[in-house]
């Protein structure tokens, strides 16, 4: 089973104080994470005040320091959300800026400029993970011809409501269906949704994810002490492990 550990987010230490900041923060969570089983790693490093940032400045210390503490093979990756610079042109600069790259960087389909970036991305010898928050935005990544240069299909329905988040989800997988058979869809909730849509993905086969910035509770209800703990509880509680 992949599960990818999204380690922070946009989820600051005052609402946990186990979720990473800094590099050196960001690759012990990484390490632990590990061990407990996940596949990859997902951050969003941040800059001198604690902001998400798409900066060099702030990315490559982050992703040199986590790959520096992981074994070869377990892939790194950042976010590109709009919402850290809502200028396609920003984000573009920003990204000229990284030196060390990392693994993969999540690109939402929907976003204004986000072909132009993955392209920017591709061409640095960065993966693309195209991430699809609904039909719209899965449309328009079929109909760029992207999708197969693509590192992995992000299937990311993020209402708050069980029912619509699982309709989302087939009305997204119904427009790529059949498209880039060969790249592998990751599917994950947030919030209240994280847990059941995480059991969705791995009975379904396909990839998933579990980290502080999706949810900051076990499967039970109670507080997760940390990332790896949310990992092993992915991994070793769910319905897919009976």
């Amino acid at each position: 089973m992949f599960v990818k550990c999204c380690l922070n987010g946009a989820t600051k230490r005052s609402v946990h104080p186990a979720v990473p900041e800094t590099p050196e923060q960001l690759a012990a969570a990484a390490v632990a994470a590990v061990a407990a089983g996940a596949s990859a790693i997902h951050m969003h490093p941040r800059d001198g005040s604690g902001a998400e940032s798409l900066d060099g400045s702030a990315i490559s210390p982050a992703v040199a320091a986590v790959r520096a503490a992981l074994d070869a093979g377990v892939g790194v990756g950042v976010s590109t959300g709009a919402w850290f610079l809502p200028d396609p042109a920003d984000r573009l600069a920003a990204v000229a800026t990284w030196t060390d790259l990392p693994d993969f960087a999540s690109v939402n389909i929907h976003e204004a400029g986000a072909l132009d970036l993955a392209e920017a991305l591709l061409a640095r010898g960065v993966g693309v993970e195209a991430g699809l928050w609904h039909a719209e935005g899965a449309r328009l990544l079929v109909d760029s011809g992207l999708a197969h240069r693509c590192t992995r299909l992000l299937i990311e329905p993020l209402v708050q409501d069980l029912s619509s988040a699982l309709a989302l989800t087939v009305e997204i997988e119904d427009e790529i269906e059949g498209v880039a058979p060969g790249v592998p869809r990751l599917l994950h909730g947030f919030g209240v949704t994280s847990w059941p849509i995480l059991d969705v993905a791995l009975d379904r086969g396909h990839q998933a994810r579990i980290g502080l910035e999706d949810i900051q509770v076990l499967r039970d209800g109670s507080p997760a002490p940390d990332n790896a703990a949310l990992v092993h509880d992915a991994l070793t509680a769910g319905p897919h492990t009976r």
